[in-house]
């Protein structure tokens, strides 16, 4: 039974984990019950009623070792189920609970006032020099904002929505880095209705640019593109020297929400030049 659970552990393979440890447990038992009915009443005992393997003794042993086998079966499947569902119970809370973290966090990511303080000051500059440029740049500003509170309780949204928003978001970054940030979006047609959970590449986004350095002398690139079924998110690897390390709250955030989604997973890699996030994309 521990070999079959650990054979088939996932709940679409309930069916098959029961076939094969029934039929296992079938067979040992019957088997070794009548081996050993065998040895007791023909070969110590000296049964005189025809032995073992007569024809009342050899249905009523295998009945009752049948009966005896099922109710086994019953027993300890009903407190593996039981076991199984409160810990699918718990852990789904669980997941639930991060979910609401993550949105909340995802929100206070972007209405935080470093945030808000960042974009009235480009604000600010714009608007004597470039009023039409400042204009653009509200709207901009009111599109991210309005795309947060519509979006923050829906676990997944069209990836032509979320992109839609992640230009905005990205015109305001280039607005305060000029060409020291410079961001590629080059994602086909065809996977633009899959869906992906909501706010995920505007925090990717925001820790690239929190945690690298963007200057004239070291530009970051970010490159978003679909790859294998997920949506990668890379940028060129210039870190800053911070005293305080990344608790990496806003990548856990996003593979929690989507383990409430389904069994794919984010996949994070890091090498000298670069660092990056894929995502996977959710069929519509």
């Amino acid at each position: 039974m521990i070999w079959s659970r650990t054979r088939y552990p996932f709940f679409k393979d309930v069916r098959r984990r029961l076939i094969h440890q029934s039929a296992s447990m079938f067979l040992f038992t019957i088997v070794f019950s009548n081996l050993l009915g065998w040895i007791l009443d023909d070969l110590i005992f000296k049964s005189h009623n025809g032995g073992h393997f007569s024809t009342d003794v050899f249905i009523t042993s295998n009945s009752a070792t049948i009966f005896c086998t099922i109710m086994i079966i019953a027993v300890y499947e009903s407190i593996y189920f039981m076991n199984e569902l409160k810990n699918s119970v718990e852990e789904k809370e669980a997941l639930k609970r991060e979910s609401l973290k993550a949105q909340l966090y995802a929100l206070k990511t972007q209405v935080n006032p470093h945030f808000l303080f960042n974009n009235l000051n480009t604000l600010t500059a714009l608007i004597p020099d470039n009023p039409k440029q400042a204009i653009d740049f509200v709207q901009q500003l009111s599109k991210v904002y309005r795309h947060i509170l519509e979006v923050q309780d829906e676990k997944s949204i069209p990836l032509k929505d979320e992109l839609d928003v992640l230009k905005a978001y990205g015109f305001l970054l280039k607005t305060r880095f000029g060409n020291n940030l410079n961001i590629d979006i080059d994602v086909p047609e065809d996977k633009l209705q899959q869906k992906i959970v909501p706010l995920s590449l505007q925090l990717l986004m925001e820790n690239a640019i929190k945690h690298n350095i963007v200057s004239a002398a070291n530009p970051l690139q970010i490159n978003i593109f679909a790859e294998n079924g997920h949506l990668v998110v890379s940028n060129n690897l210039q870190v800053k020297n911070q005293l305080i390390e990344s608790t990496g709250i806003g990548l856990e955030n996003i593979r929690n929400r989507y383990k409430l989604l389904g069994d794919e997973e984010v996949i994070v890699a890091e090498s000298g030049e670069s660092f990056t996030v894929s995502i996977p994309l959710i069929a519509k």
